[in-house]
């Protein structure tokens, strides 16, 4: 993927700056500078606009045409039964905001819209956000001068010895206000690269709600699905046990007439109760399944109300969107989260990089005394000053510099990271493609599987009874029915994943609909409000408690 595409300005360095020194310019002496000299002085305040660091850009997207070897992927064949309708890949095609609708279920649209509801979840991205935007703003308010205002009344006695005169004391009032104003000028762009980093911390918190709710939908739609196929492979069961049971009854009517011996009762009892045998596991992997579902929905366990996904109801999307390799950098929350960790990294340079050179402030300062209230702001009681510095470290054993240059490495690390991350996305779209290919196939030759089973059974069977063949047969026979059903199930829910592994894939067109709520909105509330949302549940109003105060002869009063 080669070098970080990102464009720095050159500062000239001459290794670690060290110890620190400032010089501070009375005004008065400001008139008596002589021009040159004043010059040096305003001049680097006048180079505001220079910021020093890397200017970040966005890496350009994989220089590939498809995900794939091919240039053009093979349609999904088709099997006539439930689950095995054709699909066609279609290039260009763009995600659908809601694409779990494309499963015409409308108890998935609701399991769905309840999760992204309730989910505590998705309504902390969303508090996540709103903190990073505020943290953004606060780093802001960098750029404005700092402000503080003081106000004072003071009653003194002063006697006439202090003064070196005899008499009475003196008595009288002093009221004193002063504002103080401090503006560190961004001559090298520290802060501006402050902001840039909180603001890129802000874009990460987005694209993390994202993949919070991406992640979310993906897993309600697929757990759904799940529960359908082992609602689907208990009842098959189910039918399977209440067919082996009527065939054991009729092999002991037949062991009653001495048509077959006690080996072959006995036999069909065990494949009974082999059978039984593999209920308790999928009832366990039902209800397990059915908790974990209901954790997504944010529910209780015990608030399961049963809703629940019919197999046979579902439709398969006959058309599947594959983006282009250059919009899915953009469309994958996890590429976006990686981008914006190496943005706040390339700015977290900038911000080094200017520590280390001259920090510039203005001091300027107003105050007023008077003995009375009313002459506080007359001219004759005012005074100010205003002072500007240069601050620059000279010794501190290397400290910013080596700050500056683990940041450099730091950048380069988040740089591999990203490209990890997109190889990890572009091998799960080529992932989700081949399966939604392979298991089509492997649908139909279950499918076959199934019949051909099933056919064998019946074969077997009617050979029993004429006694053409061992009741040995016939229990093989059943077995592999058994087998082929579940597999059949199990592949038919596979093509459902497949298709919601595809949509996640792809990023799940989070861009095609509107995520954030307004808990992520900055909050303009009282100026000393606490909080106002569900975490107000948590506080109460009053004092703080406090510890309790042990009983006497308890061991906690002992040990005092």
């Amino acid at each position: 993927m080669g070098a970080p595409p990102i464009r720095t300005r050159q500062t000239k360095q001459h290794g670690p700056r060290h110890a620190r020194f400032s010089v501070a310019v009375p005004p008065g002496r400001l008139r008596s500078l002589p021009l040159g000299r004043l010059c040096c002085i305003v001049a680097p305040l006048l180079l505001a606009g220079c910021m020093v660091g890397p200017n970040f850009r966005a890496p350009s997207a994989p220089a590939v045409s498809g995900y794939t070897v091919e240039t053009r992927l093979r349609p999904a064949m088709a099997t006539d039964i439930v689950g095995g309708a054709p699909q066609n890949f279609v290039d260009t095609l763009d995600v659908g905001g809601q694409w779990w609708r494309e499963f015409n279920a409308p108890q998935i649209n609701a399991f769905v819209e309840e999760a992204v509801r309730n989910h505590p979840d998705v309504r902390a991205a969303q508090y996540a956000l709103r903190a990073a935007r505020e943290t953004a703003l606060q780093v802001r308010g960098q750029w404005v001068p700092q402000v503080s205002g003081n106000v004072s009344a003071t009653r003194e006695q002063i006697t006439a010895a202090s003064g070196g005169t005899t008499g009475k004391p003196t008595l009288y009032n002093l009221y004193e206000t002063t504002v103080n104003v401090s503006y560190t000028l961004d001559v090298f762009g520290g802060i501006r690269r402050q902001v840039e980093s909180a603001e890129a911390q802000a874009q990460y918190q987005r694209f993390e709600m994202e993949a919070t709710y991406l992640a979310l939908t993906a897993n309600v739609v697929t757990s759904a699905v799940t529960d359908a196929s082992l609602r689907a492979q208990i009842a098959a069961t189910q039918a399977i046990v209440t067919a082996e049971t009527d065939q054991l009854r009729r092999v002991q009517r037949q062991f009653e007439v001495g048509a077959v011996s006690q080996v072959d009762v006995l036999a069909q009892q065990a494949t009974l109760a082999q059978t039984q045998a593999t209920l308790p596991p999928l009832q366990k992997q039902l209800a397990q399944g059915r908790n974990q579902l209901m954790a997504y929905l944010g529910r209780l366990p015990s608030e399961d109300r049963g809703e629940s996904v019919d197999l046979r109801s579902l439709r398969l999307p006959r058309t599947l969107p594959v983006s282009l390799p250059g919009q899915l950098v953009r469309q994958r929350p996890d590429i976006r989260l990686a981008e914006a960790t190496l943005h706040q990294a390339a700015a977290t340079v900038g911000v080094n990089t200017a520590n280390l050179l001259p920090q510039f402030t203005l001091t300027p300062s107003v105050s007023s005394q008077a003995l009375t209230v009313g002459q506080l702001f007359t001219p004759q009681g005012l005074a100010w000053t205003a002072a500007a510095s240069i601050a620059q470290t000279l010794m501190d054993g290397a400290q910013l510099y080596r700050t500056k240059e683990a940041s450099v490495a730091a950048f380069e690390q988040d740089y591999a990271l990203y490209q990890s991350t997109v190889l990890t996305a572009f091998q799960n779209v080529a992932d989700a493609l081949r399966a939604v290919q392979y298991d089509a196939a492997t649908l139909r030759a279950q499918a076959l599987a199934e019949q051909s089973a099933l056919d064998s059974l019946k074969m077997a069977q009617e050979q029993f009874k004429v006694g053409a063949i061992g009741y040995a047969i016939v229990i093989d026979a059943q077995q592999t029915y058994q087998n082929a059903v579940i597999a059949r199930i199990q592949t038919q829910a596979m093509r459902y994943n497949d298709t919601v592994a595809l949509f996640q894939a792809l990023g799940g067109g989070w861009w095609n609909r509107i995520d954030e709520t307004s808990d992520a909105a900055i909050r303009n509330g009282g100026y000393l409000e606490g909080p106002d949302g569900p975490a107000l549940a948590a506080t109460r109003p009053g004092l703080p408690d406090l510890p309790p105060t042990p009983e006497p002869g308890t061991a906690k009063e002992k040990s005092r």
